[in-house]
Order: structure tokens, then sequence, then C-alpha cells
């Protein structure tokens, strides 16, 4: 295991102008060692990149890679001793699943005593002991990627396991187990994981840290808890949350603030320079109110939703519109109704330029 300190840009293009011809642009990130980390973000903002280039399947064009210190930007991946599995699973048909599991180690001269442990080991992990003596080729897509999963996971030495969206092909009832699996496994095993996925669920459920991504930047990088509470980027608010973060525009002007055309006081003890902002707040921290509420706006109801869990209402709040998570016992407002929503409170974030103001 090793920390992984990033200190790099990397492009696709010869000579980069601008930031557009950038695939991910500078940044610098360090993995602890024994760190469970997660790169979130929609396609094409530069997760697998960042996974290549630590891996070594790729050489920034730009920086560094170091591995507890060292230099490491133009080492090969088994200079790097770094083990990856992919986002389709990569086994050997003809193979069982024990000798799948252990062919790493079988590589590298491991004596047959420690094969035998350590492959019992992962199978037991990966609740696949009763399949040892079958042959890949007859599993289903999910076994397969176990196989993978363990394979990566074998080897006891290795400085880092990178996963590209490793349960991409796996059924979704399917999901919960393996991630609880490799929240497992990371626990009794100590070992440097980085996961790459698109799937906030995912990410929030097995990381320690997750680093959100958008465009080719690191926006954020913190705890479920702190991504949550406190976006730092208006992209982190939106992305994060089911549904995301609510903006509405607003505006500071002394002790005034103006959030969609409607005066409202600063919450005491914030103190915002005069400005333009966008107001941020989540749908769980926005609450129905008395008519005329201080720290609340008149808003115009589109849709109420009764999801189960709770009642998701839509409204309109000048340009702007809200989600609001209502308790399943609460009586819906009907479209079209005027309601009063309280958005100023502890959990309310101010934005300028996109960026989280302190």
């Amino acid at each position: 295991m090793a920390r992984i300190d990033l200190d790099l840009a990397h492009s696709y293009k010869a000579n980069p102008g601008e930031d557009a011809d950038y695939a991910l642009l500078p940044l610098k990130i360090s993995f602890e060692d024994g760190g469970a980390y997660a790169l979130l973000g929609p396609s094409g903002c530069g997760k697998t990149t960042m996974l290549n280039l630590i891996s070594g399947l790729l050489a920034p064009s730009q920086g560094t890679v170091k591995f507890d210190g060292v230099d490491m930007t133009h080492a090969t991946p088994q200079q790097r001793n770094i083990a990856q599995v992919f986002q389709f699973p990569v086994i050997y048909d003809t193979m069982t699943v024990a000798e799948n599991l252990a062919f790493p180690l079988r590589n590298r001269k491991v004596p047959e005593d420690q094969i035998k442990k350590r492959v019992g080991q992962i199978a037991e992990m990966l609740e696949m002991s009763g399949q040892l003596n079958q042959r890949a080729a007859g599993l289903a897509a999910d076994a397969k990627q176990k196989i993978s999963l363990g394979r990566g996971l074998v080897r006891s030495d290795v400085s880092a396991v990178l996963f590209d969206e490793p349960l991409t092909v796996i059924d979704p009832h399917l999901k919960w187990q393996l991630r609880r699996k490799l929240k497992q496994i990371h626990h009794e095993l100590k070992l440097t994981l980085i996961y790459v996925t698109h799937d906030q669920v995912e990410a929030l459920t097995f990381a320690q840290q997750v680093i959100v991504m958008t465009r080719g930047r690191a926006v954020q990088i913190g705890s479920a808890d702190a991504l949550f509470e406190r976006p730092q980027h208006t992209f982190v608010g939106h992305f994060i949350g089911s549904p995301g973060m609510n903006f509405l525009r607003a505006s500071v002007s002394g002790d005034s603030l103006d959030v969609e055309g409607n005066k409202l006081p600063l919450p005491a003890g914030r103190e915002l320079p005069a400005g333009e902002y966008k107001l941020g707040v989540r749908p769980e921290y926005v609450t129905l109110c008395d008519a005329g509420a201080a720290d609340a706006v008149p808003a115009t109801v589109t849709r109420a939703q009764d999801i189960g869990t709770h009642v998701m209402l839509t409204a309109v709040v000048g340009a702007g519109e809200m989600k609001v998570r209502l308790h399943p016992e609460t009586s819906p407002p009907r479209a079209g109704e005027v309601v009063w929503l309280k958005v100023l409170g502890a959990h309310t974030c101010f934005y300028k330029n996109e960026e989280l103001v302190a």
C-alpha cells in the first residue's frame, strides 16, 4: 500500500491553449495509505483519465505522480504495483474460479500453501467458496465480475486497487451486496482503494472521502456528510442529493436580502458583502410556514407527488423552481395554491461565481 500524490494536468491535445482542451485541469490531490476513495461525476468529467494516470496506463502531459514520495510519473503499472478492476469482467473462461483468483499470485511465484490460503480468504469474502472448482465460462455476469474483484484484491502487497465502474454490468438488486462486500473487504484488508463511478449512492456508501468532478476539475473532496451539508460548489449541490439542492437568485444590499424579488432580513450572524448571489437550500431543509414569515418566500405550487416515504412538492418562486420534501402524513397543498416556504436557516448556503461563500 502507498500514499499517492498527484500534482498534474492532462490534455489529449499536443498544445492545449484553453481550459476546454484539458481532460484534467491542474490539480493537487493526495490519497492516504489505506484510505477508501471515490471519484464521482458525470460521463466525460475526467474520472477514468485520473484513474489511468494513477495506474500508469497514461503519463500526464504535465506534472508528477508520486508513490510514498517517489516520482513514478513515467513508471509502468507493473513498477507501480497497481491492481485495476475494469468496467467489464476480465477473466479466463477456461480456468476455474480458484485458478482465476490464484493467477496473479502464481505469476509472482508465491508458494502454493500461501496461494491456497489467500484464495480461500478472498473467496469467502466474496461468498464464492462453493464455486471454487467451477469453470468461469458457465457463470453469470455478476459472478464473473466478483472474480475480477477478487483478482484485484488477492495480492496483499499492492500499492493500491483501482476500480473503474466495476458494478455497471451487475443487476441493480445485486449491487448493494457487492458494495457492502467491498466496504467489508476494505475494513478487513486495509487496502488503498480508489473507486470510479457516476452513481452517487455507490460513491457515498463505499468511500471515506469522495472527490466530486466536473469538466476536468475536482470541485470538492470530502465525506458524504460534508458534500451534502456544505457543498463547496453549486455543481456539488446539484449533483449530490435526490433531488439536488434548490438554487434561487439573491442579492445583498446592506442588511437586506432580496430572494427572487422578495425582501428578507439577512440571517443573524451572517455577513455578506453587497452583490449578486445564489441562495442554495436542500429540499430536506425547506419547510412550510405561516404567510409573511420573515425568513420565508411565497411560492406557487405546481405539483405534489406522494412518493410513499415523503411527499415531493414542486413550487415556483419568482423565476426559480423549488423542490420540498414534506412528511408523508402532511396534507399537501394543491396545484395553483400559494404557500410560504422557509428558505433561511442553519443549512442555507450562499454562492458567488458558483463557489460557496464562507
